[in-house]
C-alpha cells in the first residue's frame, strides 16, 4: 500500500513538473480539459444526461472504452460524438505518450544524478 502511494506522489511531482516546465504538456492538458468540459456540457443540454453521466460518456469515448450503456440517440449528438471522438482519441494517446515520456526523462536524470555521484 506505501508503494503505492510512492508512486501515486511521483506521478503527481512528474505532471506539476510537465505543467511547470512544458508548454507543449500544458496545450494538451487544456486541450484535453477543454475537450470534456465542452463535451459533458453539449451531452447535458442535447441528450438530457447528468453531469456525471455526461462526464463518463466522454471520459470513456476519449480512452476509447465505449462499454455502450450510454449512447447518443439524436442525429446531432451522434455527429458530435463522431468529431469529439476523432479529436479526443488523438488528444489522449499525444497526452499520454507525453506523460510517458516525461517519466522516461525523469527516470533518467535520477539514474544520471546517481552514476555521477560514483
Amino acid at each position: 500500500m506505501i508503494s503505492f502511494f510512492i508512486n501515486f506522489y511521483r506521478f503527481i511531482k512528474i505532471i506539476f513538473k510537465g505543467i511547470k516546465d512544458d508548454s507543449e504538456f500544458r496545450f494538451l492538458l487544456a486541450f484535453i480539459c477543454l475537450l470534456l468540459i465542452g463535451s459533458t456540457f453539449f451531452y447535458t443540454k442535447f441528450e438530457q444526461w447528468s453531469i456525471i453521466d455526461a462526464i463518463y460518456f466522454s471520459v470513456m469515448t476519449m480512452a476509447t472504452i465505449g462499454y455502450g450503456d450510454l449512447v447518443p440517440t439524436t442525429t446531432v449528438t451522434k455527429i458530435f460524438t463522431i468529431i469529439y471522438t476523432f479529436l479526443s482519441i488523438g488528444a489522449f494517446v499525444t497526452f499520454t505518450a507525453k506523460i510517458i515520456s516525461l517519466v522516461i526523462e525523469n527516470r533518467s536524470d535520477q539514474f544520471l544524478r546517481k552514476f555521477k555521484k560514483k
